[in-house]
């Protein structure tokens, strides 16, 4: 097999990580990106590790990005996410990755593909997944972005200069819907019984559920997730059973391939517990408690468009999650695995249906390596 190198930065997004490529450096057509893909970030891997390639194991750290000019005229760049499985040969293009796209603006900048003047700059992306924009905001000095600064981020170590981003009208990201179902809460018929669940679609589509339907206190740390093979598989059987109802998946097979999209979520109200950094979150310092599933593994954090599905759904009266969380106004406090993640979102009411206008956090990224990656 022939061996060859493609230029690549691997860059840290938020909570993630992955490699993010020019598309002119990419063959035209996205059928042979897979190998390509899949040799680059070590996958398939039976044992789950991915040590042959650039992949951590876990699917917040197997991601790549392809980034070109845009073919929009209200966008800066294309930006196309990219989830590589892990222990099998699939990738994944039906959502995308926020935290990643805090990367994509610094990226573009430094890469030539939008011209920035010192100083604040707003690179307008397009995310060819959802069809989607999304304004990235950060400082620029001498062609590239500024990384020092004192944000900290929970579940990232140190500080970095801050990356605003603003999801413009992210809702019907997966589905064309806010309400996919059109109803603010619905009803699944599940191996265990009828269960309530909210089907909320902003950034990326979520199932919603109480973490007490499945059995879950709603605090618990991801390997503790681990370890209740039990509640996993409910949560998995209910994020099947909303891909069916909300239109993502024809049945339930579709849907178990079809991992990327819809996110699956518990939600219990404030509580106190301990983060991953050991550091303790006091229910007082939070709005909800939030335990999301992505690709199948319990997060470590919270995918950013999980976020602003979060958020959303709380600003719709009578959704699982609006229920839940506690009252009040001002952006959103989410107790989540690495600690307190605040986001807001503006949603209101337009003909009597829920509109979400936008959807705005802050991230930072760091750029770890510039080069070369192989590839077969």
């Amino acid at each position: 097999m022939t061996r060859k190198s493609i230029p690549a930065v691997f860059a840290r997004g938020g909570t993630s990580k992955g490699l993010i490529f020019l598309e002119s450096d990419l063959p035209s057509s996205r059928d042979k990106w897979a190998p390509l893909f899949l040799t680059a970030m070590g996958s398939p891997d039976p044992s789950g590790r991915q040590l042959n390639g650039m992949g951590g194991g876990v699917s917040s750290l197997s991601k790549i990005c392809v980034v070109g000019p845009s073919r929009r005229e209200d966008a800066d760049v294309d930006y196309t996410f990219v989830q590589v499985q892990i222990r099998t040969a699939d990738l994944d293009f039906s959502g995308n990755c926020g935290n990643m796209a805090s990367a994509i603006g610094p990226f573009a900048v430094e890469q030539g593909l939008v011209d920035a003047a010192d100083g604040e700059v707003t690179v307008r992306i397009h995310n060819t997944n959802t069809a989607k924009i999304i304004h990235s905001t950060f400082h620029v000095e001498s062609g590239e972005a500024i990384e020092e600064g004192d944000l900290s981020i929970p579940g990232v170590a140190g500080s970095s200069a801050p990356v605003r981003l603003d999801f413009v009208s992210p809702g019907g990201a997966t589905t064309g819907q806010l309400l996919p179902t059109g109803r603010v809460s619905d009803v699944l018929q599940t191996s265990h019984g009828e269960v309530f669940v909210s089907l909320v679609d902003a950034g990326n589509a979520c199932v919603f559920v109480p973490a007490e339907a499945v059995g879950a206190r709603g605090d618990e740390k991801p390997e503790q997730l681990e370890a209740l093979p039990e509640v996993l598989a409910f949560l998995a059987e209910l994020r099947e059973l909303g891909s069916i109802r909300m239109g993502i998946a024809t049945d339930r097979e579709e849907a178990r391939v079809r991992m990327l999209v819809p996110l699956i979520a518990m939600v219990s109200p404030p509580q106190t517990f301990a983060a991953l950094s050991g550091a303790t979150v006091c229910e007082d310092e939070i709005d909800i408690t939030v335990r999301m599933i992505s690709n199948g593994q319990p997060h470590r954090a919270i995918p950013m468009t999980g976020a602003i599905c979060v958020a959303a759904a709380v600003r719709i009266p009578e959704t699982v999650v609006s229920n839940t969380a506690r009252a009040g106004g001002g952006p959103l406090r989410i107790g989540m695995p690495s600690g307190i993640l605040t986001v807001d979102a503006d949603v209101d009411s337009v003909d009597g249906d829920p509109v979400i206008h936008s959807g705005a956090i802050f991230r930072t990224t760091r750029r770890l390596f510039r080069g070369d990656v192989t590839v077969s």
